[in-house]
């Protein structure tokens, strides 16, 4: 079959034949329909030189950790699932018994080492090839009036910033609150969307591009250009007192320096972004009592609960499809800065 493949650090993937993959125990086989091209990806191939998570997600392997795809086949031990049903693969693969594992949270597995990769697409062969295999406990159902294709990004743009927002939502839940969102790509649009769904928050948003300020707009958000006097513009949005949760999908130094400019006392701020930016704190860089944090991804539960607004047409992530053959041609377009939607590539379209 066809797969897209790292093979080192710092080099840009290549489409090539590989072995289509067998289910073991408790797995499944998945034909993909839809595989996200994600900004953590040129990471791998374009900024690290080597593994920043101690061989966790050590080239060669297949691209894709955004993944939806019908049962073709099942491994031994595996009932509950049948051929061609649409399901949304969870990326992350814990041990499966620590704490974080039992509740749903892979991302947070106790036992990396033990596991040898991070998950589908980081480390383990993911879902940017014809066939996928899956552990069965990640799959999503995604039922039959769904478009699984354009569902491939709700397992990270979708789930991603969920997470983040939810963790954030006690400084909402109050007549008055604001939000900010800080980067307008394919998770800071979701995440604009959900603020909308599940709180009653002001939402501000602030990106270079005045394209995406257009769709954030679209949904409801009160937007700030990038550019001098950003920062103050946006607080005097908030008549002042700063923003209750900021959430920056960016995390490069200059937007976690906006965040902290613009939080309240009291407030939260949360690096969802993974630019890898630096910020010095100090005593007074910050207001009093912010929740100053970072996520990564989210659980399972949270997952199911993504396609629950998905299906009720809460979220709509923007899609831009690929056949396989021109998947590279994504990956140049994500890495250059051009692209306006998600890129999917659709193996079987």
């Amino acid at each position: 079959m066809k797969a897209v493949v790292v093979e080192s650090f710092k080099k840009f993937p290549v489409l090539k034949e590989v072995e289509k993959p067998t289910p073991g125990p408790g797995e499944v086989l998945l034909k993909i329909a839809g595989a996200g091209a994600c900004h953590s990806d040129v990471a791998i191939f374009n900024d690290f030189e080597s593994d920043p998570n101690g061989g966790l997600m050590e080239p060669p392997f297949i691209f894709g950790h955004e993944n939806s795809g019908w049962v073709e086949e099942v491994g031994p031990g595996v009932t509950g699932f049948a051929k061609g049903d649409a399901y949304l693969c969870y990326g992350p693969i814990g041990c499966g018994h620590c704490p974080p594992c039992t509740r749903g949270q892979d991302t947070y597995c106790e036992n990396p080492q033990e596991v040898g990769f991070m998950a589908n697409g980081i480390g383990r062969d993911g879902g940017m090839a014809e066939y996928m295999v899956a552990p069965a406990r990640n799959l999503v159902p995604l039922g039959d009036d769904v478009d699984p294709v354009a569902a491939a990004p709700l397992a990270d743009a979708g789930l991603t910033p969920y997470h983040a927002i939810k963790r954030a939502l006690p400084y909402l839940d109050k007549g008055g609150s604001t939000a900010l969102v800080i980067g307008l790509g394919g998770l800071g649009l979701v995440g604009v969307q959900i603020l909308k769904a599940l709180t009653g928050a002001t939402v501000i948003a602030t990106d270079m591009k005045p394209e995406a300020m257009a769709e954030a707009e679209k949904f409801g958000a009160v937007t700030v250009p990038g550019g001098e006097g950003q920062a103050a513009k946006i607080r005097e949005l908030t008549g002042g007192r700063g923003v209750d949760a900021v959430f920056d999908f960016v995390g490069a130094g200059p937007t976690i320096a906006l965040g902290a400019a613009t939080v309240a006392q009291r407030g939260s701020l949360t690096v969802v972004g993974i630019a890898g930016g630096e910020f010095a704190w100090n005593f007074f860089a910050v207001p009093y009592e912010v929740n100053f944090s970072s996520t990564y991804w989210g659980t399972i539960e949270e997952l199911h609960e993504v396609v629950a607004m998905y299906r009720a047409g809460q979220i709509v992530p923007a899609v831009e499809k690929y056949t396989l053959d021109n998947a590279l041609e994504a990956y140049e377009k994500l890495r250059d800065g051009t692209l306006s939607a998600r890129a999917v590539v659709a193996p079987h379209a």
